[in-house]
């Protein structure tokens, strides 16, 4: 579904993505580590069309991002670091228009489509409420109601969890798992319990390059009795 080719973005002396390449298939949840500044979000921004590689490609269910990025954003949910919105709109408001501009222009399907994602997400209590009025957790789940609205086969999930507490984190793991069966999932966390807890496979990259492309078995198969923490700082310090 997300095919990764030597992908490279360049900042003036620094290279932030280097050669990065990875394949993500229907079924798996994709963890995608690294320390601050390792060229996570840059690699996501390239997959969702938001940012040019240098070089490299990133394709969506065959469909090359760079060549047509309208066409893969309808396959796509996106949900960056620090989601924007509207601060003035309310829940519903924010949805709606999300959906309009996603082409759901008969009402009833956009009601539908909007009805879904705040059950999905667990905003009902406060659909009425202005997003500026929010607490980070919920501004968190207004983000993710927009990358779930249109049901696309694939997602691209910056830190999904920050912000929210554990039974919020709870169940937005959970809606993760269970919508995994028939999507293509990439998820950035820095919480390693998060790998443990739903991810089929873990990406580490470190300095812009990829270290790490395995199932969380074999990531802990490398130091066996150590802590995931441990073996995430001898990878990305390049000592195993």
């Amino acid at each position: 579904m997300i095919e990764v080719k030597g992908l490279v973005k360049t900042y003036g002396a620094k290279r932030a993505v280097d050669g990065v390449s990875f394949t993500v298939r229907r079924g798996d949840i994709l963890g995608f580590l690294g320390p601050n500044g390792a060229g996570k979000s840059t690699t996501m921004k390239m997959i969702t069309g938001f940012l040019r590689p240098d070089a490299g490609t990133a394709t969506v269910d065959g469909i090359d991002v760079t060549a047509d990025p309208v066409t893969v954003k309808r396959k796509l949910g996106y949900l960056p670091e620090s989601a924007p919105a509207y601060p003035e709109m309310t829940v519903e408001e924010f949805l709606h228009f999300i959906a309009e501009v996603r082409g759901f222009k008969s009402g009833d399907t956009r009601n539908a489509q909007v009805d879904r994602a705040i059950t999905l997400t667990h905003l009902a209590p406060v659909r009425a409420q202005t997003i500026e009025t929010l607490s980070k957790g919920f501004k968190q789940r207004v983000g993710f109601a927009q990358a779930l609205l249109h049901d696309p086969p694939a997602l691209v999930l910056d830190e999904p969890t920050d912000g929210l507490d554990p039974n919020q984190k709870n169940e937005v793991r959970t809606l993760i798992k269970s919508m995994a069966t028939e999507k293509a999932v990439i998820l950035s966390t820095h919480i390693l319990e998060e790998v443990d807890a739903i991810c089929t496979r873990v990406i580490i990259i470190s300095r812009g390059k990829l270290v790490a492309d395995e199932t969380p078995a074999q990531l802990r198969s490398r130091q066996p009795g150590a802590r995931l923490d441990e073996i995430f700082r001898s990878l990305t310090r390049g000592d195993i």
